[in-house]
């Protein structure tokens, strides 16, 4: 079996023959039954990959899509135009790279569909592309935004300033600026909107970073979509079942006790009250293609903002976890040094382990011993004293 181990183009994994576990029932009904969307995931579970599908979706690619779901649900296979941004590579820490970014992806897209009003601002521009785009094919825009939240991300809890008209302010304030005026396009353009999906660790959007447009439908904890990205138990024993069998003869074990090791190392991840558990995509596949079982999620990267968050906070992270919260408490994006909880939930180093449906709280905890040891050797050290 061939692991899509670090590929997020949904093209690539369909023609180049990689393990695909398909969600694409999921994806019609994303994209049939609701128009504007907000997704928060931690990192390394899929989310650029489902755009990539929903990008191919929306081109009309159904070659790509034979055999997978949405074959037989999608019967018109229209094709859009679609508008990717993704906004992982540069340094925001520079207080250029946002700006520059922005341009750069109206300025492509302007080739194609025309436009290049350069009085305008960024958000009138793309605005004015938006429009361009439709009266040239005749068919409303789809705006895919991966890692909305990087420019915020980069610079939060950091001293960087910026002068703008001769004013100092903070590089966060800067970029939260810069990013609410371009997502204010969205209610500008609104009558050239088909589809629109933002997707990000973290929750910004109640701190007024989309108050310029119609807040999106936060599908973050909704149930039905709870299982959009990772994956659950049942998927992996459909698709997985023999490289399982093959694991557990590296590790000289049954498959059933393999299952379990699996299942504690990469498992226990819940977005909603329904408690659907499932499996951090990333660590899983790379223990299946590499037959060993390690701590794969920290070994792609830690995240420094939540490395500065913490270094100064006053919070011990054992009297955090195993506690019940109400949603508000971690879902809304309140973090700061005195209370750092909504970032660690939303970066994934706690997740969802029990609901009390008559107190309407959850209890958070480490999701998996993968989690749980990795936090303790590569988070913890750089904030305890």
């Amino acid at each position: 079996m061939k692991f899509p181990i670090g590929i997020q183009d949904f093209e690539k994994i369909r023609n180049g023959g990689y393990a695909y576990v398909d969600k694409t029932d999921l994806v019609h009904s994303l994209a049939t039954e609701g128009s504007i969307y907000f997704l928060s995931r931690p990192r390394r579970f899929g989310k650029s990959l489902l755009l990539s599908t929903l990008e191919c979706y929306f081109l009309g690619r159904r070659d790509l899509f034979k055999g997978l779901k949405i074959d037989s649900l999608e019967k018109e296979w229209k094709a859009y135009p679609v508008f990717h941004i993704d906004f992982n590579g540069p340094d925001y820490a520079d207080a250029g790279a946002l700006n520059k970014k922005i341009l750069r992806f109206i300025t492509d897209y302007e080739a194609i569909y025309g436009g290049d009003d350069r009085d305008l601002s960024l958000g009138d521009r793309f605005a004015l592309l938006l429009k361009k785009a439709r009266e040239r094919t005749g068919m409303r825009c789809v705006v895919l935004v991966d890692e909305y939240d990087k420019p915020l991300l980069d610079v939060m809890a950091t001293d960087l300033k910026t002068e703008v008209g001769g004013n100092t302010m903070t590089l966060e304030d800067y970029n939260r600026n810069v990013l609410k005026a371009f997502y204010s396009t969205f209610k500008l353009a609104d009558a050239d909107l088909q589809f629109v999906l933002l997707t990000g660790v973290t929750k910004f959007s109640q701190l007024s970073v989309f108050s310029g447009f119609n807040q999106p439908n936060d599908i973050s904890m909704v149930p039905r979509y709870e299982t959009l990205c990772g994956i659950t138990d049942e998927e992996v024993d459909s698709y997985f079942g023999d490289e399982i069998r093959k694991l557990a003869e590296e590790g000289g074990c049954a498959p059933r006790e393999m299952r379990e090791t699996l299942r504690q190392q990469y498992d226990g991840y819940h977005f909603s009250g329904r408690m659907t558990g499932v499996y951090n995509p990333f660590s899983l596949i790379s223990a299946l293609s590499n037959r060993s079982i390690d701590n794969y999620w920290f070994r792609s990267g830690t995240p420094t903002y939540l490395t500065r968050l913490l270094r100064d906070s006053d919070e011990n992270i054992n009297e955090l976890a195993g506690r019940y919260y109400s949603q508000e408490q971690f879902e809304d994006y309140r973090a700061s040094r005195q209370q750092p909880l909504p970032m660690i939930y939303q970066s994934g180093y706690l997740t969802i382990k029990g609901y009390d449906r008559e107190m309407d709280t959850f209890m958070l905890d480490f999701p998996n011993e993968e989690v749980k040891k990795g936090f303790i050797t590569a988070i913890a050290n750089s904030y305890i004293d």
